[in-house]
């Protein structure tokens, strides 16, 4: 999944100054050393309060505000797997003055779903930090005879319809989750949506679906609980926190070798935003984020914290974009 190209800190700091200085008479009055002038900072999130990119905006907002010397403003406006809020975003002024909570969903996944997106997710942004990435976990049921990939690819080619796969909704990372595994491995597999990842990973406890990938979150409880068996992280190494299950690149399956799935949380700005302030919020969020107690609070959250440049951002995402449209395009995937 990470088919990113990597560029060097100090060829990074090279372009960012020639940048800097080559916008500096043309840059608006933030870009020059005035920002921010005390007006309020609008964070905004594309999701309902209360989950993890509402809950990741408001550790990182309130240090931000005070780092900046000003005031951050949390405003969540949901809707439509975070194409709302983040078409709001797109429309903002570029002048440092908003940001947005992005994810895996509106930054990625979204521009191959929804034929009438409202912004484009590379050109309409400018990416400032990758915050984490959160893997999937494949699960089956304690008592189910699936213990390995090999178990579920062979079962899944012997069975009319494919082995059942529960998702938290149609389009969701579960979703393309399996639908990325049978794209790889050429195998069938039946998608069983559900209105959220609890009911859904109930029904695979019960039995009455054969399997589902769900975040370690979700997922953990479960597994240490012994109702579930876990299968196969989709992380590219294993989990501190489950060392004893493979990834699904482990398995042993030439078509997987390279397989990766994870959910992820990053803040974006509106394309145009000068660099200088990119740049700043850049390296202040960085500082943020390399806090023990702000590490430990996102690995609290299952997310596997990340440090990536500006530029290895952006090739992460395009990654990301091109990947997730493939898998769309050849499953078929519509949301009305």
């Amino acid at each position: 999944m990470q088919r990113r190209t990597f560029v060097h800190r100090s060829t990074l700091a090279a372009f960012t100054a020639i940048a800097a200085a080559s916008t500096l008479l043309a840059a608006p009055v933030a870009a020059q050393g005035t920002w921010p002038t005390g007006k309020a900072i609008s964070y905004m999130v594309p999701f309902a309060a209360g989950g993890t990119t509402d809950t990741l905006a408001r550790l990182i907002g309130q240090q931000l505000g005070t780092a900046l010397g000003t005031t951050v403003v949390v405003e969540n406006k949901g809707g439509a797997a975070g194409s709302i809020g983040s078409e709001a975003a797109a429309r903002s002024a570029p002048d440092g003055y908003t940001l947005l909570g992005g994810t895996v969903s509106s930054h990625a996944i979204n521009i191959s779903l929804y034929p009438k997106l409202g912004y484009d997710p590379i050109k309409s942004f400018s990416p400032v930090t990758l915050i984490g990435t959160n893997p999937v976990v494949l699960v089956v049921a304690a008592n189910s005879p699936h213990k390995t990939i090999k178990d579920v690819l062979a079962a899944a080619r012997g069975k009319e319809g494919g082995l059942s796969s529960a998702s938290a909704g149609t389009g969701s990372s579960q979703h393309l989750a399996v639908e990325l595994l049978g794209y790889k491995s050429g195998v069938k597999f039946t998608h069983v949506p559900y209105k959220g990842s609890g009911p859904a990973i109930q029904d695979v406890i019960s039995g009455q679906v054969d399997m589902m990938f769900d975040t370690t979150v979700v997922a953990s409880p479960h597994i240490q609980s012994g109702k579930l068996r876990a299968i196969a992280v989709t992380s590219p190494k294993r989990l501190a926190s489950m060392p004893d299950v493979p990834t699904v690149a482990e398995s042993g399956v030439a078509e997987l070798k390279d397989f990766q799935v994870q959910s992820w949380q990053a803040i974006f700005v509106p394309a145009g935003t000068p660099t200088p302030v990119v740049t700043r919020l850049h390296d202040e969020i960085r500082k943020i984020l390399a806090q023990p107690d702000m590490q430990k609070r996102l690995t609290g959250f299952g997310m596997e914290p990340a440090d990536l440049s500006v530029a290895q951002i952006s090739a992460f995402q395009k990654a990301e974009v091109d990947k997730w449209a493939q898998v769309i395009k050849a499953a078929n995937i519509k949301v009305d």
